[in-house]
């Protein structure tokens, strides 16, 4: 909700955003199934990709915040932290997924996400190549290039695990003996299990297709612009020890709120 923040400047926000996006989106495109580059980024055997894809479309988006909102601090996945005067930092991934992106499956998005004096805002997950948008205004909303007027996001009641959907990206980015065994776990009690989806698979539990989404080691700009869409849809977002997300670390989100709860006392039993 945009709080004590005058609607028209939380309305400027906004805009802003879905501006960013349709900017982003055909920087991206251009690439998308097509032959390009990927570089590594990552050291000792492990693969970190990233293309000109990723790097463009960052470019046009911070290259477009400086012309429409000077003052604000940017922080992006690829060219870091730019400070500002004012008490918001936008933070910015321009390929969430970018694994999917390289191989052509369409399960990836860019991240346009607002701090407000360093907490989650605001948040835009855009899907160019699909046409969707979600995104948390004063309530979290859906649209498609199909799809006429924008739908309201909800998230779907599930209260016990037994019953609830679980997704998370893979379970290889569950490197250490404790990620793992809380993965083992939360698989053994779900009803059902599904890899893949990086930020698509949180926009479709704000939409209430999925309940759970656990996600180890991840950065601010991987969660902080799902935060609001999932919050506002009726969901809820934390760290697996129950702390604030927008840092990122080990991540756990939850469409049912009594849920979330279950969740974190199965992820830290002894």
């Amino acid at each position: 909700m945009s709080g004590s923040l005058p609607a028209a400047d939380f309305q400027a926000i906004v805009r802003v955003a879905h501006e960013l996006a349709d900017i982003s989106g055909p920087v991206v495109l251009k690439h998308f199934r097509k032959a390009l580059p990927v570089e590594n980024k990552a050291g000792g055997g492990a693969f970190d990709p990233v293309t000109k894809a990723d790097r463009g479309a960052e470019k046009a988006i911070v290259q477009a915040l400086a012309a429409k909102m000077p003052n604000d601090g940017v922080f992006g996945e690829e060219f870091g932290t730019k400070g500002g005067d004012s008490p918001y930092q936008w933070v910015i991934d321009p390929i969430d997924g970018t694994r999917s992106f390289i191989i052509g499956s369409p399960l990836w998005g860019t991240l346009i996400g607002v701090l407000r004096d360093g907490k989650p805002f605001f948040g835009l997950m855009d899907q160019p190549f699909t046409g969707e948008r979600f995104w948390s205004g004063d309530r979290a909303s859906y649209h498609s290039v199909g799809g006429g007027r924008p739908a309201r996001l909800k998230t779907r009641a599930c209260a016990n695990l037994a019953d609830a959907v679980l997704a998370s990206t893979h379970p290889d980015l569950f490197e250490s003996a404790d990620q793992a065994a809380v993965l083992d776990r939360l698989k053994a009690s779900a009803r059902l299990t599904r890899y893949g989806g990086d930020c698509y698979n949180y926009c479709l539990l704000a939409a209430g297709f999925i309940d759970i989404v656990l996600e180890p080691g991840l950065k601010p700009y991987d969660i902080v612009a799902l935060i609001p869409i999932i919050e506002r849809a009726g969901g809820r977002v934390t760290t697996w020890t129950g702390g604030a997300a927008s840092s990122g670390g080990d991540i756990i989100a939850c469409g049912d709120t009594r849920l979330h709860e279950a969740v974190l006392t199965l992820i830290n039993k002894a």
